[in-house]
This record gives C-alpha cells, structure tokens and sequence, in this order.
C-alpha cells in the first residue's frame, strides 16, 4: 500500500464551511416556484435549511473519509504520522468532523419539519434563523478542528511516499560517506526527492528492477548519521518509523576518513544503528574505494567484467574487496556497484 501524502484534500475554514452552505442553500431557496404564497415560503425555507446542511455535512464526511484512516495505514506512515502530529489528535480531529455532519444534519431534519408543519410566516423564518444559528455553533466546535487539520496537512503533504509492497533497502552511514552517490549509482532512474517535515534534511529514495521485482532504496539523512546523544525526541519517533519499511540495511564505511569522521566514531554510530534496528540485517559496505590507497587486487577485474556487462541476465559478478577482506565498492566510479544490485 503506497499513502500519497502530498495528495490530502484541502481543509477549509470554519467561515468558509459556512459560507459556502448557506450559499448553496439560497440557491436552492431561489429556485423555488409556487404561486401560493404559504407553499412557496414553506418551501423555500426548508430547502434552505436541508440544502445548507447537507452541504457542510457532506463536505465534512468526504473530508473525514479523504483522509487515511490510521487503522489502515502501513506501519511505517503510521508512526510518521505519531512522529509528526500525534496519532491520538489526528484520529480525535477527524472524528469530530464525523460528529459535527451528524449533528448538522439531525438539525436539519428537526428545523425542516417545524417549517413544513405550520402555515405561520413568522414561525417559519424563526426556524430557519434558529436552524441557521445551530448549524453556526456546530461549525464553532469543530472550528479548532478544522484549523488543526489545516496545520497539519502543511506538515503531512511532507511526508516521504514509500511503497509498503515493494521490497526495500535502508541506507545508512555517517555524513558524507556517499549514500546520496550510491543510491544514484545503482538506480535505474532519476532519484525522488522528500524532506522530513521536522527537519531540513532530505530523504532520497531511489529504484531499482532486480529478477523483475522493484526494489526501493532510502537514504535516511539526518537519522541514522549521528550519535543518539545528537537527537531529539521526535527524530528518535522518526528511527522507530525505518525499522518498518525494510528487512535490509546497508551500512556505507569510509576508512580513507574523507568524510570527516573518524573510523572509531563510524564504527560506534554502525553498533547504535544495529541497536536501533535490531530485526533488521545488515551489511557493512565500505564505499569510495577509488581513494584507497592501494586500489583493491581486484579492482581492474571488477571495473572490466561491470564495463562489459550489459545489464541483462543473472550474472555471477565479482564482488570488489578491499586489504582487509571487506566488500567496497566506488559510487563515483562505478565499479563494485552491479555486484551489490545483483
């Protein structure tokens, strides 16, 4: 199941709820034609107050419903959605959406019926008013409702879409150990684009077709790339939520320490991460191994049999390894890259 968040219907305001059903309920009241008076203010009325509330409850109900249902949702958009705005104020401000269509629709029917069952002008029109004045007050209970669910679209449209059918891969690493480079390398197509909506960090999710079964991989910046001492709660929330998107974890290395951070502190940022996604298997990958000073043995050998590989077929292709035995590979290069995608 795949939630598009950026495709949330718009949330109006409580005045615009309101103006658009008293509106639409003059319109209907226009539309009205019967020469006896009595018939045709009686009419009139009650089509006012019908129409205006069965079109701010209708509006609620397909806003409600517009909306994922968390009991529906995958386990990862799940807690995103706790990580971002809370799974209780979600489902509680939906639900009074649902509350408030029921209440203005049984006002309706109660109002409607005091006009049809009188003759008197004036007890006509003060049903309507009072009919107007609870349809009103319904929109003043929900109205924080409504602001809430405005807010936190902002937020929500934000969120990564991820594919819960489709096998997918985490990809971890210190800053600027070539996570972003080696997503680009084995995808079969341009890389999209998200941002968490707690952070200015980016999320880049790329694609890839193995024995004709779509693959994902995340790159999960600003995460899973620092000393747990470094995070807050809500990103803490946000870790939680990768455990459900992958049964794989590749772990990215930079021993030559371009990156800036020592191999000690890669090495126990590689234990909290095992620690944070225990159910989770991991590969260690030791990337940029064009900067390795020697070159790995067989670095030739790779680059050669990749160059001539033509991408189809189930190929035994040879894994590049650096001095000390462990699988490496160049994003920027391309060379040890189709061995891991395959």
């Amino acid at each position: 199941m795949k939630v598009v968040w950026r495709d949330l219907i718009t949330v109006l305001t409580e005045g615009e709820v309101l103006d658009k059903g008293f509106s639409r309920g003059k319109k209907a009241a226009d539309r009205v034609d019967d020469n006896v008076k009595v018939f045709r203010v009686r009419k009139q009325l009650s089509r006012m107050v019908q129409t205006s509330a069965d079109v701010m409850a209708q509006y609620l109900e397909d806003t409600e419903k517009g909306w994922p249902s968390l009991d529906n949702l995958p386990l990862f958009d799940k807690a995103m959605v706790e990580a971002c705005v809370g799974c209780d104020d979600y489902r509680h401000n939906l639900s009074m959406l649902g509350w408030g269509a029921k209440q203005m629709r049984r006002i309706a029917k109660q109002n409607a019926m005091k006009i049809i069952r009188t003759a008197r002008f004036e007890v006509m029109h003060d049903a309507r008013k009072e009919a107007y004045g609870r349809l009103s007050s319904i929109m003043r209970r929900i109205a924080p409702a409504l602001d809430w669910l405005h807010q936190s679209r902002l937020v929500l449209r934000r969120l990564p879409v991820i594919d819960q059918l489709c096998p997918t891969i985490v990809v971890c690493g210190a800053p600027n150990v070539g996570k972003s480079a080696f997503i680009s390398a084995i995808s079969s197509g341009n890389m999209e684009v998200n941002q968490y909506p707690f952070t200015t960090k980016q999320l880049h999710v790329g694609h890839f077709i193995h024995r004709r079964v779509p693959h994902q991989l995340v790159d999960t910046p600003g995460l899973l790339d620092r000393p747990m001492i470094d995070r807050n709660a809500i990103e803490m929330q946000a870790i939680a939520a990768v455990e459900h998107i992958g049964k794989l974890c590749i772990f990215l290395m930079d021993i030559t320490e371009k990156c800036g951070v020592s191999v000690e502190e890669q090495n126990n940022l590689l234990s909290e991460v095992k620690d944070l996604l225990p159910d989770i298997d991991m590969i260690v990958v030791v990337s940029k191994a064009d900067l390795m000073e020697p070159l790995p043995a067989n670095w030739e050998e790779v680059k050669q049999i990749e160059a001539e590989w033509d991408g189809e077929g189930e190929p035994e292709l040879p894994v590049l390894i650096d001095e000390e035995g462990c699988v490496t590979m160049s994003a920027i290069e391309d060379v040890g890259v189709q061995a891991l995608r395959v």
